[in-house]
């Protein structure tokens, strides 16, 4: 199976989806996957407004930089890189703006942090984020993360429990019945 995941290290349900398909990979499946960023600071500037994509200030677009610069550079290490972003965003809180915390999450990785911050500086990574960013909205009307895409078509989850493998199978054997536009919950029983 072939899909594309959206992603931000601002969304929790982002960081859900990315570890059960992270887990899935681990455990042997054969999906191709392929990881796709999305800025929600973008999704938020009104009409007209400045784009984020170049703003190390904007919240989440530094961490979306270095990260696509290691899946594209380095990317033996994306899924160990992609789960620490994750975590230093929410287990730990920090600033995920900030080079020096970036670096300190990535450096358990074995990333070439040196190398990988020379290409955020040159901003290739910035260019393919809007442009990735730029054709999930025009190309699929992506709001959000996580959306799923798949044969042309996306979709957007949000699974409640963290890298649940069995929850995302169970999704993605719907991502290709296209008989049901929205399937919300109103409230969750607790």
């Amino acid at each position: 199976m072939q899909f594309e995941i959206t992603f931000d290290y601002l969304c929790p349900f982002a960081r859900n989806a990315s570890e059960a398909v992270l887990n899935g990979l681990k455990d042997g499946r054969s999906w191709e996957v392929r990881f796709r960023p999305f800025s929600l600071a973008q999704a938020h500037v009104p009409a007209g407004g400045p784009d984020v994509f170049e703003d190390p200030t904007a919240s989440g677009v530094r961490a979306l930089q270095w990260a696509i610069a290691i899946r594209d550079h380095q990317p033996e290490f994306f899924a160990d890189a992609h789960v620490a972003l994750f975590a230093a965003r929410h287990d730990h809180g920090l600033d995920i703006k900030d080079d020096a915390v970036i670096r300190e999450a990535l450096a358990p990785t074995g990333v070439d942090v040196d190398r990988i911050a020379r290409t955020v500086e040159s901003g290739e990574p910035a260019v393919t984020i809007a442009a990735e960013h730029v054709e999930s909205v025009d190309r699929w009307q992506v709001f959000g993360v996580p959306t799923f895409i798949r044969n042309d078509v996306a979709t957007f989850i949000r699974f409640m429990k963290r890298g649940a493998v069995d929850d995302l199978e169970r999704a993605l054997e719907l991502l290709d019945w296209h008989e049901m536009n929205e399937f919300k919950r109103t409230a969750l029983p607790r």
